[in-house]
């Protein structure tokens, strides 16, 4: 056996569930459960999703097997600690359950994982939340089966392992992260997209850039110290498997994005590259890890004041992720340039392939980045949801609190650069 060096890592993880997709797949649920011996479940939404008519809709393909469901529709759009609490004390008093469909966004599907968890362990969400918010503990065993059907081209949650969530006292986002929280199955049906507004269509197709950028320009798994087995996390760095999915989910967005956002209700091709995308890029980082964007991401959702985008539920105010994600993501990734040039360089020419080349290397992504912004309609940097210079330092221990996240960024930032990362995104162009 070839000596290896013991002290560096040599070791990669991989992981995604099964997928069933295109047009009409959603109507398929009743045999995919039935083929987990299940008999009664909890199929898991929100409001706005319930009214368009599509949890019914799966609820009656349930029962044509033989599967007994109901349907609570009481998920928070970008959920909190309190309602994925309440949500999770509904499925307990209603319970049991032998399996759960989730239906709509990242929002449902992430609580749909939390139910799931909480519901088939002891425990609370504080238990498993991630350190130094959470005890970060393991889920004990097994979890019922989870079919996700996302309803947004976006997240990436019905392929990755984790949940995020809003932890109202702290106003931070954290999350749960472990590979038993990875739906059972994901059915993506592109049809589901179909009526989405284009504010909404914009913000989580930005999500979708910044999961595979991120990923792509993470820092490489043989970079960190070697791991016991036990130790191994969901997020091992950037490999050959996730770098895959990231390329070809920036080829579709490079092809679809534009025209999803601007002729969205028509355009079903454009519709199913962006789910594709979204499911790849989830593919990518779900193994990978993202970094800078998202941490900074995390306090700019979580400490708004009064903004309330267009397309989503105005009742009170909120930064949506995808939006969240992007503010800072032209600025971050002149930060992580000098870590992984090529990286960068390839990442512009995927997402644009027109795109004129620049004199100034460092600035190819972050214009490429800024031009398609500015196309769909993203806020103007995070001067435009609300926050100013004066708002800097309350920011950064937030994002500095997501250290599970910048550790996968290929240049470690400071305090102070986290500052200037802020400061220069309160404009964008």
């Amino acid at each position: 056996m070839t000596d290896v060096d013991l002290t560096e890592e040599t070791i990669f993880t991989w992981g995604a569930p099964p997928l069933k997709f295109g047009a009409g797949a959603s109507d398929e649920v009743g045999f995919e459960m039935s083929g987990y011996g299940v008999k009664r479940v909890l199929i898991v939404t929100d409001p706005g999703v319930s009214a368009i008519g599509a949890p019914q809709r799966i609820a009656d393909n349930l029962k044509r097997y033989d599967i007994e469901s109901e349907i609570f529709d009481g998920v928070h759009v970008e959920p909190t600690d309190d309602s994925m609490n309440k949500a999770t004390e509904y499925a307990r008093v209603q319970g049991p359950w032998d399996g759960f469909v989730a239906v709509g966004g990242g929002s449902a599907i992430d609580t749909a994982k939390a139910i799931n968890l909480l519901t088939s362990h002891p425990g609370e969400l504080m238990d498993y939340i991630n350190k130094p918010i959470g005890d970060a503990k393991v889920p004990p065993g097994a979890l019922k089966p989870l079919i996700a059907i996302p309803t947004t081209a976006g997240t990436g949650s019905e392929s990755t392992a984790m949940c995020v969530l809003d932890i109202l006292s702290m106003k931070v986002k954290t999350g749960i992260s472990h590979w038993r929280l990875r739906p059972t199955l994901a059915v993506i049906d592109p049809l589901l997209t179909m009526s989405l507004p284009a504010e909404v269509t914009a913000a989580s197709g930005m999500d979708i850039v910044c999961h595979a950028l991120e990923s792509y320009t993470a820092r490489h798994y043989t970079t960190f110290d070697r791991r016991k087995p036990e130790e191994r996390v969901t997020y091992c760095g950037s490999n050959p498997v996730s770098d895959l999915w990231c390329e070809k989910a920036m080829t579709l967005l490079a092809r679809s994005f534009r025209a999803a956002v601007h002729e969205g209700a028509d355009n079903l091709e454009a519709r199913s590259n962006m789910m594709m995308a979204a499911t790849f890029a989830g593919m990518g980082f779900g193994n990978s890890g993202v970094h800078i964007p998202h941490a900074n991401a995390y306090p700019i959702a979580g400490m708004v004041k009064d903004y309330r985008p267009a397309g989503y539920p105005q009742d009170e105010p909120m930064v949506p992720h995808g939006q969240s994600v992007s503010l800072t993501a032209p600025e971050a990734f002149r930060f992580s340039f000098e870590s992984a040039p090529e990286r960068h360089l390839r990442a512009a020419e995927l997402m644009d392939p027109r795109a004129d080349k620049l004199g100034d290397p460092r600035e190819q992504l972050p214009s490429v980045l800024v031009r398609l912004m500015r196309d769909i309609g993203i806020p103007n940097g995070i001067g435009a949801v609300g926050y100013t210079e004066a708002d800097v330092p309350d920011l950064v221990p937030g994002t500095m609190k997501q250290q599970r996240l910048l550790a996968t960024c290929p240049k470690t930032p400071t305090e102070d650069d986290i500052a200037d990362i802020l400061t220069k995104s309160v404009q964008n162009w």
